[in-house]
């Protein structure tokens, strides 16, 4: 009678031990399913950062850190009008107005739609333009509306065509 009871306990105590580790597997489960979900980034989350990423160079005036978000051959319309074609000749333009009071834009979109199929993407949004002594982005020189080509590339979404306009 006394070893009924033994293995009796013991069958509870495994039973209790089971449910505990089934309990501690299913939390697990739990967390790495939602821990996907949370790294799985969409292709509209990175360009989103991939453009905030390019608004933060640009504020820091660190015009070479905003060239890697763009294509080698990334083409350009200002907001005057004029056309760049590729990075060289964007880097030049940069280049030739450093006479002028040193100022950052502030792209912000209004809407990304993603063609995961072609990998293209195309985003709209409005543009202010800051000087450099307004870091806090209180007073814009220009504004405008701006659109955007994105292209997924070697993993990476860059930017191959960009159109703004000085409202």
């Amino acid at each position: 009678m006394e070893q009924n009871k033994i293995r009796t306990y013991i069958f509870y105590a495994i039973g209790e031990i089971l449910l505990v580790v089934i309990e501690i597997l299913f939390a697990m489960c739990l967390v790495f399913m939602s821990a996907e979900e949370v790294f799985a980034q969409s292709s509209e989350d990175r360009i989103r950062a991939v453009r905030e990423a390019s608004n933060a160079a640009l504020k820091a005036l660190d015009e070479e850190a905003n060239l890697q978000f763009l294509t080698d051959d990334v083409l350009i319309t200002t907001g005057n009008g004029t056309l760049l074609s590729g990075k060289g000749e964007l880097k030049a333009y940069i280049e030739s107005a450093t006479d002028s009071t040193p100022m950052f834009w502030i792209r912000t979109p209004n809407e990304i739609i993603v063609n995961e199929e072609r990998c293209l993407a195309w985003e709209k949004g409005v543009w202010h333009a800051y000087s450099a002594d307004d870091p806090n982005e209180e007073s814009p020189i220009f504004y405008g509306n701006y659109a955007a080509q994105w292209i997924h590339q070697s993993g990476e979404w860059k930017i191959q065509a960009q159109l703004f306009v000085t409202l």
